[in-house]
């Protein structure tokens, strides 16, 4: 499927700035499962420094916005060429060893709900490690009602599961948050989805990455309970929301800011 991409993010200030910094986690690399055939990032009201690559392979853009200005565009537009694969990500790439995403964040932390979820995912009698990941996948999902307006950017996996509403992200950390507890790999991971017929999204999307032995990196969208087909494109892996997420970075002098996001998806 050839995916055509639309990011526009657009930082309104109450009055001038003493100058920002920005990282952009918003260019896909090539992969098994994609490619990329063109990709643009153009700032208005500030410059983009350097471009490097992080220790999960990440391409990241570092970008300054300039002093003195009240309104600044960012817009990432792009043509990618994806094909499915199952979800599975065969090579492993990136100075992070396997072991490193065994590590539990602030956001993945393990308390008594992840518990109570490993508890019901040890009745699980299913023998191959992809059956088991899809049934924790479930039993995540079961745990956690896809709702709006209940959580936020730094809602927890217990949060999550207490509240037992979330979006995408928060699917995402509680997954991890019981694996890393029975000491699996996995990793957050962001980027875009298709959806039928819905061009115009608010925001990027997020599913999990597993690993298993002798296959590699089996992706879960745990939200719409399957493993990422064509529909999806990868733009940023971590150990969290934090290390993957599209844009973060700080601003320098007082006022309140505001951020508009207009994604536009489609085949």
């Amino acid at each position: 499927m050839r995916v055509s991409i639309d990011h526009t993010t657009v930082y309104r200030f109450d009055g001038p700035i003493g100058g920002a910094l920005q990282e952009l986690r918003l260019t896909p690399r090539d992969s098994a499962a994609q490619r990329v055939e063109a990709w643009d990032i153009d700032v208005a009201g500030g410059i983009e420094e350097v471009q490097f690559v992080d220790h999960h392979a990440n391409r990241v853009t570092l970008i300054s916005l300039d002093t003195g200005v009240e309104e600044a565009v960012v817009r990432c537009s792009g043509v990618v060429e994806t094909s499915d694969t199952s979800g599975i990500t065969a090579v492993h790439q990136g100075f992070a060893p396997k072991w490193l995403y065994r590590r539990s964040t602030d956001l993945t932390a393990a308390g008594p709900g992840v518990a109570a979820l490993i508890e019901r995912f040890a009745a699980v009698d299913v023998p191959d490690p992809i059956s088991r990941a899809h049934a924790l996948s479930t039993i995540v999902r079961d745990a956690v009602d896809y709702d709006q307006g209940w959580t936020h950017v730094a809602t927890t996996a217990e949060d999550a599961i207490a509240a037992g509403h979330g979006v995408c992200q928060d699917h995402s950390h509680v997954f991890l948050a019981v694996a890393r507890a029975m000491g699996l790999s996995a990793r957050y991971v962001s980027g875009y989805l298709v959806v039928d017929d819905e061009p115009n999204q608010p925001a990027t999307h997020a599913w999990v990455e597993l690993w298993i032995e002798g296959l590699g990196w089996l992706g879960l969208d745990v939200s719409n309970r399957i493993s990422p087909d064509d529909r999806y494109v990868r733009l940023a892996t971590g150990l969290d929301y934090r290390e993957a997420a599209p844009v973060s970075g700080i601003r320098f002098g007082d006022g309140e800011e505001n951020l508009d996001v207009a994604v536009q998806i489609q085949q």
